[in-house]
C-alpha cells in the first residue's frame, strides 16, 4: 500500500511532560489503535533535539477518507482526549500529499 494522504503535527507538552506525551502517542501503534490500522502506512513519533517537550508526529495514510474514518473511532478519540491534558498549547498541523519516499522500520 502507498500513502496518498498524510500530515505532520507538532505538539508541545507542558514543561516536563514530553516523555508522557511520547509514551501516549506510541500507544497509537498498539493493536486496535489508529497507527495499527492497515490504512496507516507511516506513523513516526520524534522529538525536538533542542526541546524534549516538543514532539512531532508524521503520518501517512492510504487515503484522506481512511484517515478520517479511523480517527473518528473510539480508540483514536480516547488517545486524543488524553493528549489534550498534556499540552502546553494547541498542536500545529500540516497536511501533506505524499509524492515519493521511503519508510522502512
Amino acid at each position: 500500500m502507498i500513502a496518498t494522504y498524510g500530515f505532520s503535527a507538532t505538539l508541545t507538552a507542558a514543561p516536563g511532560l514530553g516523555d508522557r506525551l511520547v509514551e501516549l502517542l506510541l500507544t497509537g501503534l498498539d493493536e486496535g489503535s489508529p497507527g495499527a490500522s492497515e490504512h496507516c502506512v507511516v506513523y513516526l513519533v520524534s522529538r525536538s533535539a533542542s526541546d524534549p517537550d516538543v514532539v512531532h508526529v508524521i503520518e501517512g495514510w492510504t487515503s484522506e477518507e481512511d484517515h478520517h474514518r479511523t480517527f473518528a473511532g473510539e480508540a483514536a478519540q480516547a488517545i486524543v482526549a488524553r493528549i489534550d491534558g498534556l499540552l502546553a498549547k494547541e498542536p500545529e498541523y500540516t497536511d501533506h500529499v505524499p509524492v515519493r519516499g521511503k519508510a522502512a522500520f
